[in-house]
Order: structure tokens, then sequence, then C-alpha cells
């Protein structure tokens, strides 16, 4: 299976496409950080490949994923899981802040997924998009409002894909608390948030039973997707949870 993973580079897709690659696909990396790309590449395998690619730029994601397709002989699957957390409150999150996680979360979403249409098209592929249960399956989650608000959007960018595009098999991936790798994959999301205001905003998220208290183990999320894309169109699957079980602690 000849798949390009979007946002390869660190974290959860980075986690991904190694995953993948260990799981028998002939893999295509893509992110800004070309020094870590590279670094991901050689863990996944030989025959997988690293292309720097930035998705607010139409130019950079339609000459990667070309650059894909060419070197790959095709494209079956698509992963799309760049994502920008901010931590702030509504009040305060400026112009700036909305336009830079809008740009990564949904609108390089849709100039990637543009650019890789007519390769997944001639290959009845399919597309999958990490979405997150704060958009979908519960409360928006105080102080992270903006992402929420954009993964929403994402989700209705995926139903709007499917309608046009049926011969496509695009998925909406919904993540629970994940647990990434050590190193360059650990998760980043919330590597730039105030530690006061975090201090002041998880309480009440545990308080309101946002977060589960337990982890989703990695290796089980790369299964999971690897099932998705390689049931190509003709399984339907728009939208697939994969999420820690309420009583996951009582059940090891």
């Amino acid at each position: 299976m000849r798949t390009v993973v979007v946002g390869a580079s660190s974290g959860l897709g980075r986690c991904i496409a190694i995953g993948l690659a260990q799981r028998g696909s002939q893999v295509a990396l893509l992110a800004r950080r070309k020094a870590r790309l590279d670094s991901a590449a050689r863990e996944a395998g030989p025959g997988t490949l690293a292309i720097a690619c930035d998705v607010t730029d139409e130019a950079s994601c339609r000459a990667a994923i070309e650059e894909a397709a060419r070197s790959l002989g095709g494209i079956d699957a698509l992963v799309y899981t760049p994502a920008v957390g901010p931590l702030s409150r509504l009040v305060d999150t400026d112009a700036d802040t909305w336009r830079r996680v809008f740009d990564t979360n949904v609108t390089g979403a849709a100039l990637i997924t543009a650019a890789a249409v007519p390769h997944l098209a001639a290959t009845a592929g399919t597309a999958a998009f990490l979405s997150s249960v704060s958009a979908s399956l519960t409360p928006p989650w105080p102080g992270l409002g903006a992402y929420i608000v954009s993964k929403a959007a994402l989700d209705k960018l995926v139903e709007a894909w499917r309608a046009e595009h049926p011969d496509i098999g695009f998925t909406r991936l919904v993540v629970g608390d994940c647990v990434g790798g050590e190193g360059d994959s650990r998760t980043e999301f919330a590597e730039a948030w105030e530690p006061e205001l975090a201090a002041e905003l998880v309480p009440a998220w545990l308080e309101r039973g946002y977060l589960s208290g337990t982890l989703i183990a990695v290796d089980e999320l790369v299964s999971v997707i690897d099932a998705v894309l390689r049931g190509g169109a003709s399984l339907s699957m728009p939208s697939v949870t994969v999420a820690p079980r309420p009583d996951a602690k009582e059940h090891p």
C-alpha cells in the first residue's frame, strides 16, 4: 500500500508513519522539518521517502504530493495528522492565532487533499484525517476553543470531500487520549502552553470528566489506521473512534 503521511516529523504523525511502514506499507513522510523526516525515514526502513512540505503553502502541498506520487508510483492512501492547539481562552485568542490554527488544522488538510484527489481517485484509495473527541464526543473544553472549533470544521470538511468524491474512502479518525513515543515521536501538542493557565484549566477538564485518565497505546492506534486504509473506498467507514474504554483502569 502506497501511503502518504502528512505531519510525520514528530508526535503521533511520526509514530503512524513508522508504524505503517513496519506493517508493510510504502510510505512517503511529509512535514516541514526535513532533518526530522530523514531520521524518521531511516527508522521506518528502506524505501521510505522523506519529502519537505509546508501545509500552509499551496504550491508546497502540490509539489510534495506530486513528488510522492511519482516516487511511489501512485498513491493508495493519505493520512493527515498535523494540528495546532494553543491553550487560550476565547476572549484572549487574537486573529493571528485563529488564522494559524485554521491554516494548519483545516486549510492545510484541504490543500493536501485537493492535490492528492486525482491520485486517490485513480486507485479507489482512502484518505484519513485525525480528529479529536473534544470536537464531537465531549462538550467544549475551556481554553481549547480555537482548536475544537477547527477540528469541528475539519470533521465537516471530511464530509464535504466524501460528498463530492464518493469514489474515495474519506474517513474521520476520532482519537482520544493517546500516548506517543519517545524523542522526536513524543507528543508536542502542549509544549507551548502557558504553565499557569494549564494549571488552572486542566483540573477543570478532569473534574468534568473530559480526560479519561487512561491512554491508548500508539501501536493500537496505528493498527486501527492500517485496517481503515487497507479497506479502501469499497469499505464504508465515514467515522472511526479510537478512545480508551471508560472502565479501562478496572480491566487492564
